[in-house]
């Protein structure tokens, strides 16, 4: 009398299929794409067509860092709120990089401000 009900199982937790999908995809951090952005533009050289991305790999967003399989689908990528954002993003100042996380943390060159007196 009292206690669990006996036809209740423990569930596992159980792993979202979007954390896996999003784990597949290598996608770039942040500061890089900014750098790519901030490169001239003789340096952008069209890719070579490869099988294994979509579309040949002939579709690409570079603020997004995604391939299109078609032309249509990167138009319509491109009138997205989430890509608008990513490139408002993109425009404005550098995003965090590592040397600012370890700054951050303490890891890096310690500031003991100015010297008052020298001896």
């Amino acid at each position: 009398m009292g206690g669990k009900c006996p036809h209740r199982k423990v569930k596992k937790r159980r792993f979202s299929h979007k954390t896996a999908r999003r784990d597949k995809f290598l996608v770039k951090g942040d500061d890089a794409i900014h750098a790519e952005l901030r490169k001239p533009d003789a340096d952008l050289k069209p890719s070579a067509p490869d099988e294994d991305l979509p579309g040949m790999g002939q579709f690409y967003c570079l603020h997004c860092d995604r391939y299109f399989s078609s032309v249509s689908v990167r138009d319509d990528h491109f009138k997205t709120k989430k890509h608008k954002r990513r490139v408002k993003q993109m425009t404005g100042p550098a995003p965090h990089c590592q040397l600012d996380a370890e700054l951050a943390a303490g890891m890096g060159m310690p500031d003991n401000g100015p010297k008052l007196m020298s001896m």
